[in-house]
């Protein structure tokens, strides 16, 4: 059980790193500022609502989905209240929502495209880690 573990830090290590020398090659070619650490960095007021609409309706249909699952089976729980398919679903939904007001507001027209082409890379990552089990590491 160790290994597994271990397996999927390495994993997940190794995906951060790529996405981190991807995005740095990225801010040089398509000449994008680094955003603040930990900061949502919203374009305008109105993407920080829409923003803040979208990570409350997460909040809400998570705790809906834990109620109505923990109720049930665990064979026969709905899938798409599952909280990992919540969490896909508000990561294309908020990043969709920054490329669109990127592409609308943003000062420098190469900042949609380096959110786009990140939130490609996340959501194959993502789908591929779903999909496989995290490549067979987790056996359920």
């Amino acid at each position: 059980m160790e290994s597994v573990f271990v397996k999927l830090i390495l994993l997940l290590s190794i995906f951060g790193l790529f996405l981190f020398f991807i995005n740095k090659v990225l801010r040089k070619w398509l000449n994008v500022k680094k955003k603040e650490l930990f900061s949502y960095g919203h374009v305008n007021d109105k993407h920080k609502k829409i923003d803040w609409t979208i990570r409350i309706i997460f909040i809400v249909f998570s705790f809906i989905g834990f109620l109505t699952n923990v109720k049930r089976e665990p064979l026969e729980h709905i899938w798409y209240l599952e909280t990992h398919i919540l969490l896909f679903v508000f990561i294309i939904a908020s990043e969709t929502t920054r490329v669109i007001m990127e592409k609308k507001y943003a000062e420098n027209r190469n900042d949609y495209i380096f959110s786009t082409i990140q939130l490609v890379i996340i959501s194959i990552f993502l789908l591929l880690m779903f999909t496989t089990d995290f490549f067979g590491l987790l056996k359920w």
